[in-house]
């Protein structure tokens, strides 16, 4: 059993009332941390108010110091982390030490980022009334940024919030997903023993209150969240006057065109569909194939399927693990009946696996109709949706059907048509002979529509976490 503390201002702190913590592949819990509550919301608030001036007076170096060594204390634990996220997840350890992975980079980018925060000069003196001035502008902290992160990438995501605000000269209350609150905490750790000013640096697990009593609160000057569509909306109408970063999740899609490579559209969609048993926001849910190549590409994927290993996730070779919760494979399961009584076809899986019931058979589903929840919800799940086009027109159109707009994997070798994708289509990235899966951490990531507001990657995210103060001399 892991037994961890949470943390308010620095301050490792117990309570009697706890969260436990469940290994979705056994249902049994592995972890217990304390029930955080709204005081201690406050408590991490105030003692914030102190740490942000101690971080704000840190040069931009020393910030990049402390981020650079945490980056190093991850490296040192980086198969504990993996095997905390294993039974806190239930992904598999390849794709845990993946995401150790990522995190450190996140960590090395976000140090950089620390060096960059840049302002810039403007010709005051374009304007009539600007003769014998001189105008720049700089980037300041906000201040407090309230951090919430979802089960999935419960070490990623939080670095991908905490660590660009800290190397901004922010200070931090982070709220995990109750879930996954182990490797947040483990962050905190590393984050402490670096050097980051502990008054400067909370982290609490909980439920709803803790998150609307860090939203809601009048001293938080950044909200910063990434989850549902519904807990989005929710947040989008509490939050009152200050920065807002949400992001909420899609049911992406890749384009398979007639020129387009058949087989690597194969791979990205297996890869992209049933990663973390398809519990990723720009998992591959929706494919639209060409009609040229379309009994092919179900013919190739139902073999590719078919050779995924699922069971244990501590295994090696495991490639599909379980999902979170058993009300989330009784949801995905209605979601595939639903289709099929609209006139799906189930082309592969499409129930429970007979050995271990915590896991969801990969699974393909073929002429889905756009009325079906499965068409237009996030599934959020290891199951992919086929269907087939007759032009880039329809393609196109069928993309853009859906509330969301994350990411849209276009398979073309024809430079026009990319480019009229990369035009017509209403999202937040375009990638070009690679699935929407794809995701390098420095990169601008987010989305449009109901996908959400905002981006995240190091340097943008920074934008975000900081305030424009313009500077204006009279040199009369």
């Amino acid at each position: 059993m892991i037994e961890k503390k949470m943390l308010i201002g620095g301050e490792w702190v117990d309570k009697e009332e706890k969260i436990e913590v469940i290994y979705p592949y056994t249902r049994k819990p592995i972890g217990r941390v304390p029930k955080g509550d709204e005081k201690d919301v406050e408590k991490a608030i105030e003692r914030a108010k102190e740490g942000f001036k101690e971080i704000f007076s840190l040069t931009a170096y020393e910030r990049y110091e402390i981020l650079m060594r945490a980056a190093q204390l991850l490296k040192e634990r980086a198969e504990e982390f993996a095997k905390t996220l294993v039974l806190e997840v239930g992904k598999t350890i390849r794709e845990a030490r993946t995401e150790v992975q990522r995190a450190i980079q996140t960590l090395i980018f976000s140090a950089e980022e620390a060096k960059r925060v840049n302002g810039e000069t403007f010709p005051i003196d374009a304007h009539p009334n600007g003769k014998g001035k001189l105008g720049f502008y700089i980037r300041v902290p906000v201040g407090i940024v309230s951090a919430i992160t979802p089960f999935n990438f419960p070490l990623n995501l939080s670095m991908h919030k905490v660590a660009p605000a800290l190397a901004a000269g922010n200070a931090v209350i982070l709220k995990p997903s109750e879930r996954t609150p182990l490797t947040p905490l483990m962050l905190g750790e590393i984050l402490l023993e670096a050097g980051v000013p502990p008054k400067a640096l909370s982290v609490i697990p909980g439920y709803g209150d803790v998150g609307k009593a860090m939203t809601t609160h009048p001293d938080v000057r950044v909200v910063s969240f990434t989850g549902s569509r519904k807990v989005g909306d929710i947040i989008a109408r509490q939050v009152g006057i200050k920065k807002l970063v949400l992001e909420l999740g899609s049911n992406s899609a890749i384009i398979l065109h007639k020129d387009g490579n058949l087989e690597k559209a194969v791979e990205k969609t297996v890869q992209g569909g049933y990663a973390i048993a398809g519990q990723v926001c720009i998992s591959v849910q929706r494919v639209f194939v060409h009609e040229d190549l379309y009994d092919e590409f179900i013919k190739r994927l139902k073999e590719r399927v078919s050779k995924l290993k699922v069971g244990d996730p501590m295994n090696e070779d495991t490639d599909l693990g379980p999902m979170i919760a058993p009300s989330e494979l009784e949801r995905i399961q209605e979601w595939i009946s639903e289709a099929v009584q609209k006139g799906a076809k189930i082309e592969a899986g499409g129930l429970r696996c007979a050995e271990d019931e915590t896991i969801f058979s990969p699974t393909i589903v073929s002429l889905v109709p756009e009325d079906s929840k499965l068409f237009k919800e996030e599934a959020f799940a290891p199951v992919v949706a086929v269907n087939p086009y007759k032009d880039i027109e329809e393609a196109i159109r069928w993309v853009n059907s859906s509330d969301y707009g994350l990411q849209v994997g276009v398979f073309t070798n024809d430079v026009k048509l990319a480019w009229k994708c990369i035009k017509e289509i209403e999202a937040g990235g375009v990638l070009i002979n690679e699935g929407p899966t794809f995701r390098a951490d420095h990169m601008p990531y987010g989305g449009v529509k109901y996908s959400g507001i905002g981006r995240e990657g190091p340097k943008f995210a920074i934008e975000d976490y900081t305030e424009i103060k313009t500077v204006i001399f009279d040199l009369t």
